[in-house]
């Protein structure tokens, strides 16, 4: 059966559907660009470079140029728009912001589009940047077993002095503070907690949140191994860092009608995206051995911040200026919750 026939047992518009080949058809040209006069999705006869029916392009390219452009629109939707939107998210973040929510949508790549398309370049930089295998978890020179015996035995020892301080009727309140600090101690070493996580839990002072209290003790036991797995796992949960920021960004407009939490999402994708490129370029600076951009990167971040701030919302420089401090207030809190879920996740 061929392909007409076959066009035509579907019904509809689709059998009046002309399906050029070039093996077939005479006037198919051998360049890979089409030249016909009805869509070829649906039939409709073409008015201009797009069918008025369904909005396919009017004409099909069958070139290599062209299959590694629908590839890059269709993965990363990477299109002209882009070089539109990087140098206003860098020089004018605060007028892309507003000119997107504003319904500008055609010149500017979205939102989530950059932020997608900035994430697969922070992972593409970590893959460069981040080699060798993880450093190895330290051991503790005593047994697990040996620690559990030991600190049963401290328990039991406070525990017959409490009894004794009861059968004398002597005030026990220090002996049960020391009893509730060993048991948290025990809870510890059965979750596999390091001896070094156990006193950072009993001499500071306990969260009452087991994973935090595990994710401390597991950050003081070994930095090096949770730094490499928040380097080679952050990409795979950068999203989050949009709903954890958005109720910040919204508590500095509080019930101001005028920035519904859409507009806030658009700010902070958009910021989020911003600073993701700037931990690519560090990356590659440090991969390089370039000299530190840490202060030029202590700088950068409010003076955008202070930018986008008053060009998305029109807000006076003063108010610009103090929402800029909390803004990063609200960032740095931000981080630390997705840094704690990221070391949290990778330490189960």
């Amino acid at each position: 059966m061929s392909i007409s026939e076959l066009a035509g047992e579907q019904g509809g518009s689709a059998k009046n559907v002309h399906l050029p080949d070039s093996a077939t058809d005479p006037t198919m040209p051998d360049d890979g660009h089409t030249h016909e006069t009805a869509c070829l999705n649906c039939g409709t006869p073409l008015v201009g470079p797009f069918c008025t029916e369904c909005g396919q392009a009017a004409h099909a390219h069958r070139t290599l140029a062209a299959f590694f452009h629908d590839l890059l629109h269709g993965v990363l939707h990477f299109e002209s728009s882009i070089w539109h939107t990087l140098p206003l998210l860098v020089a004018r973040p605060g007028a892309l912001t507003r000119r997107y929510i504003n319904g500008q949508r055609t010149r500017f790549i979205s939102p989530l589009a950059l932020f997608l398309f900035c994430v697969f370049l922070l992972y593409a930089s970590i893959q460069l940047t981040v080699q060798g295998t993880p450093p190895e978890p330290q051991r503790s020179s005593v047994s697990q077993t040996t620690q559990l015996q030991q600190v049963e035995a401290q328990i039991s020892k406070l525990q017959d002095e409490r009894r004794a301080e009861v059968a004398h009727h002597d005030d026990t309140h220090d002996t049960d503070v020391g009893i509730a600090r060993l048991q948290s101690v025990l809870s510890s070493i059965r979750h596999g907690i390091s001896p070094e996580g156990q006193s950072a839990t009993i001499t500071g002072m306990p969260t009452g949140l087991a994973f935090v209290d595990r994710v401390i003790a597991s950050v003081r036991e070994n930095p090096e191994l949770v730094r490499y797995k928040v380097e080679s796992h952050a990409y795979k949960y950068s999203w989050l860092l949009i709903p954890i920021s958005v109720p910040f960004v919204w508590l500095m407009f509080p019930f101001d009608r005028r920035f519904p939490i859409y507009d806030h999402t658009v700010f902070v994708t958009y910021s989020i995206s911003f600073m993701t490129l700037l931990s690519v370029i560090m990356l590659i600076a440090d991969r390089l051995r370039f000299a530190s951009f840490d202060w030029l990167i202590a700088a950068v971040v409010p003076v955008h911040m202070y930018r986008q701030l008053r060009g998305a919302y029109q807000c006076s420089w003063p108010g610009a200026v103090l929402r800029t401090f909390g803004l990063l207030v609200a960032a740095a809190i931000a981080l630390g919750i997705f840094t704690l879920a990221i070391v949290a996740q990778s330490t189960d």
